[in-house]
């Protein structure tokens, strides 16, 4: 387990080594100075000049990479070229509010999948099943930016329940910090709920079909402990695959819900880079995207072994 998890460490380590090789490069391909594109066209020549050197753009491409990724290295990603100030900062500061959307949308998205998907398993072919299979495809089908605004209408707009966008730090006001999280959170967390549901489905489907379960049910015990015990236990290790990889979606940013709600997260910051050409922040952005899936991944893959004994890492030495 060790020797496994010291193997799949080194190898998040290099795959993000060569995220930061292909973004930098990406960058250094897209035409035009990004000095200008940051300050304007009117800005002074001195200025832009000045500012080109402290950034360090008149050097080397390779010299360029290696000084970026050196202070990465050290949680130094640069200097914003909009306002002066510091990457790493931009970053942190955006990181609460994603941390919130992405957490409480996750919780959505489970409490829709795991009492949907377990219904649908067992009475297939049944009113519930095709309720779930329609609702599925449904959340799969709309598209975040159309709920998103259908909500805001009917919880702020008409019934005045919620507010219609903004965000409240948990730290200053606890109840504000969640009613503005509440609309946010199910636009983000439907669409995961509905693949999670599809995962659960299957899951137990398979699950209820294995020897152990029909043992434990023909020994007499109760179908409730054998739904917990036997079946959604062995069933959770495929939801923690995909629900691993839809955290980390979630946690690199979704746009379209952040621009809509006007929610100050990381994937709201990044769209702005894009926007200004802001390559420094850009780069640093990508890269955290980056570490969380591989991040993620890593504790997806370390959580198998407590959740279903059965499986080693024998074959992965």
């Amino acid at each position: 387990m060790t020797r496994y998890a010291l193997r799949r460490l080194a190898q998040s380590v290099a795959v993000l080594l060569g995220v930061s090789v292909l973004v930098f490069a990406i960058m250094q391909l897209v035409p035009g100075d990004p000095i200008r594109a940051a300050l304007g066209q009117q800005a002074d020549p001195e200025t832009v000049a000045a500012l080109r050197e402290r950034a360090g753009l008149d050097d080397p491409v390779p010299l360029q990479f290696l000084t970026w990724i050196g202070g990465a290295v050290t949680g130094d990603f640069g200097v914003s070229f909009r306002t002066g100030e510091t990457v790493l900062s931009l970053i942190l500061e955006r990181v609460p509010a994603t941390l919130s959307l992405a957490g409480a949308a996750i919780v959505v998205a489970l409490l829709i999948a795991i009492p949907l998907g377990t219904a649908s398993a067992l009475r297939p072919r049944k009113p519930v099943d095709w309720f779930a299979s329609l609702s599925s495809q449904a959340g799969l089908s709309v598209p975040d930016f159309w709920l998103g605004i259908m909500l805001i209408l009917v919880f702020a707009g008409t019934l005045g329940w919620l507010p219609s966008s903004g965000y409240t730090p948990l730290t200053g006001d606890p109840v504000d910090w969640a009613r503005h999280l509440i609309l946010p959170a199910i636009t983000a967390g439907v669409s995961s709920g509905a693949i999670l549901t599809r995962f659960v489905r299957s899951s137990v489907l398979e699950s209820l079909g294995q020897d152990h379960v029909r043992t434990a049910r023909a020994k007499g015990m109760r179908a409730r402990d054998v739904l917990t015990w036997h079946v959604l236990r062995n069933a959770l290790v495929p939801l923690v695959t995909v629900g691993g990889v839809q955290l980390a979606y979630l946690l690199s940013g979704v746009v379209v819900v952040e621009f809509v709600f006007a929610w100050p997260g990381l994937g709201q910051l990044a769209f702005q880079a894009v926007e200004s050409r802001d390559y420094p922040v850009l780069q640093g952005a990508v890269l955290l995207f980056a570490f969380i899936f591989l991040l993620v991944n890593l504790v997806v893959d370390l959580t198998y072994a407590r959740l279903d004994p059965r499986i080693t890492y024998r074959s992965a030495r």
